[in-house]
């Protein structure tokens, strides 16, 4: 598929992974909408470079709590492209919670950018009336259970399901898909050395890179012929379950 004169809204897109998947959908020819929440300056900084490379590129900014938000996020990406042929969603929350310590509010925060979020913006890209894709950004624990993380697990899988409920839902006109990546990035402010410490074992002996997550999004929109597919980019974590 030729990305050339397409449209794609990309949220959380101002810093890591987001940004490298619009980066990317730019060198692919895509027109790329930026949204941001809370990262205005590196949103706009990526607009702006973007721009004077001789992309189209745009940056949304907007709250993703609630349909209402959800909508607005989109009808300004909209508003700014022109039209859309796509959305990823790649904005995410992550917290540690075990089990004792799950509240309402971190369990609904969790669901309510993971999981709530990706289904309200799918809904209302699927209103826009276009053909198009949708990929959704999950995480290797689909495949496990983790205890360490029990709101944020259970959001992500949720996700899974409907990624592959919405590919039925939504066929023909509009595909769906799901990336799972592994331990790409540190926490903001810790250094590589964190992921050595934390990141658990990885069947590859190499951690998976922005670059190779914006790869298998990109293989996504592009293979017409696929929907509900879940690829994963980790290393392998996802074969040993329980035991990363």
């Amino acid at each position: 598929m030729n990305l050339t004169a397409k449209n794609y809204l990309v949220t959380g897109a101002g810093v890591r992974v987001g940004a490298t998947i619009a980066r990317r959908l730019a060198g692919a020819g895509a027109g790329v909408v930026i949204h941001y929440r809370t990262s205005e300056r590196a949103a706009l900084d990526l607009r702006d470079s973007l721009i004077a490379e001789g992309h189209s590129a745009w940056a949304v900014q907007g709250e993703l709590t609630g349909e209402a938000a959800c909508r607005r996020v989109m009808a300004d990406a909209v508003s700014a492209a022109g039209s859309l042929d796509g959305l990823i969603n790649n904005a995410s929350s992550f917290h540690k919670h075990t089990f004792p310590e799950i509240q309402e509010d971190t369990l609904l925060g969790e669901f309510s950018i993971n999981l709530f979020a990706p289904i309200y913006l799918t809904r209302a890209f699927a209103d826009c009336g276009r053909d198009g894709v949708v990929v959704n950004l999950l995480d290797r624990r689909i495949e496990a259970n983790d205890p360490s993380c029990i709101p944020y697990s259970l959001s992500k899988k949720a996700l899974a399901d409907f990624t592959r409920a919405a590919a039925l839902a939504l066929a023909p006109r509009i595909r769906l898909g799901g990336v799972c990546p592994g331990p790409v990035l540190p926490p903001p402010g810790e250094g590589l050395s964190y992921l050595a410490d934390h990141a658990g074992t990885v069947p590859l002996a190499s951690y998976p890179t922005p670059d190779q997550i914006a790869d298998a999004v990109l293989y996504l929109i592009r293979q017409e012929g696929s929907t509900g597919q879940i690829l994963y980019v980790d290393g392998g974590q996802h074969l040993l379950g329980n035991g990363v």
